[in-house]
């Protein structure tokens, strides 16, 4: 079986790769029609979760109309992700604007050995996070990732979204190598913290509601002294995107480090303002509000005897995430 997913995946890359950009991000929006329909479970899962977002604002047609959206915009982005990778930048700088650059140039100028830490989300083509390498030139740009359990397609899918140039790190099994790389210097390292984080996630609001949220991207900036930003891959048009990089949040107050849950909340309420600003951009087919245990609040991490950032759970177990290919 693995074989036979890889062969079918290979195919599907290869096929998504000989077709013009907007050919393919049209008809990813076929197949994302197509996945709605056939898809209830996560069909009914966007519906209600839109819903609960904005209960004073929306109907359900609304919902129903937003989540349509939202299907046609996944099955642009995955399709157009296969096709992306594969393209020189010089071909791709035309479908895709970077906004708020300067800042990462001149932290990175004033600070030549440091790293940084960008809070990314699953906002329109997540995907092209990894091209941040054409543009923040002096970094090495990573992420983790929890391999899938075909080794063939995770093999496939891995060296896809290396053709960045980004570099990955197996949650499980190369913790030691991100600690290493982190210390190191030079890493610009994304991490994905806008889905449920499970047991070991911080009970924080999100649009309204209390759920687990990921304390990796706070973790990682209080341990190695990096910045911290929040950055966001809109959909502008057709195969066209615009990724934002908004502005570095507070680490330190007065030269102590800030509350881990106070920094990760003001990282949730970016992610919310990017959100009402465009619904159907977000990943609303994931059940962000999960009930179940949480971990307890704690303040910043002192020393190396605190929680490894590097074991937080992955927030979509099987795909890479962060500033790699995904």
């Amino acid at each position: 079986m693995d074989t036979v997913l890889y062969l079918i995946g290979k195919l599907l890359i290869r096929c998504a790769q000989t077709l013009p950009l907007r050919a393919v991000a049209r008809l990813g929006r076929c197949a994302g029609v197509v996945a709605y329909w056939a898809d209830r479970r996560h069909r009914r899962v966007a519906i209600e979760n839109l819903l609960r977002a904005f209960p004073d604002r929306w109907t359900r047609d609304d919902a129903d109309a937003c989540a349509r959206e939202h299907f046609r915009r996944l099955g642009e982005s995955y399709c157009c992700a296969l096709k992306t990778a594969a393209m020189p930048w010089s071909e791709l700088a035309g479908h895709v604007e970077f906004v708020g650059v300067d800042q990462i140039h001149a932290w990175r100028q004033a600070h030549p050995t440091g790293s940084m830490i960008a809070s990314i989300g699953h906002f329109g083509n997540f995907e092209l996070y990894g091209r941040f390498n054409e543009l923040a030139r002096g970094f090495q740009c990573a992420s983790t990732y929890r391999g899938l359990r075909q080794p063939g397609l995770n093999r496939l899918m891995v060296s896809l979204r290396e053709r960045s140039g980004s570099k990955l790190f197996e949650r499980r099994s190369e913790a030691g190598a991100l600690r290493n790389a982190m210390s190191s210097g030079g890493l610009l390292l994304g991490l994905f913290a806008d889905q449920h984080a499970g047991d070991r996630g911080l009970p924080l609001p999100f649009l309204g509601r209390v759920c687990s949220t990921s304390p990796a991207p706070a973790l990682f900036a209080l341990r190695y002294d990096a910045p911290l930003f929040v950055c966001v891959c809109y959909r502008v048009a057709l195969a066209s995107w615009r990724i934002e990089v908004n502005p570095f949040i507070a680490t330190h107050v007065d030269g102590a480090p800030r509350p881990i849950a106070d920094i990760m909340s003001d990282v949730n309420r970016q992610y919310e303002d990017a959100i009402r600003r465009d619904p159907a951009n977000w990943f609303w087919v994931h059940n962000r509000w999960k009930p179940g245990k949480h971990r307890r609040v704690q303040p910043a991490p002192t020393d190396e005897a605190e929680s490894d950032p590097a074991e937080e759970p992955s927030p979509l177990p099987g795909r890479a995430s962060g500033l790699n290919r995904g």
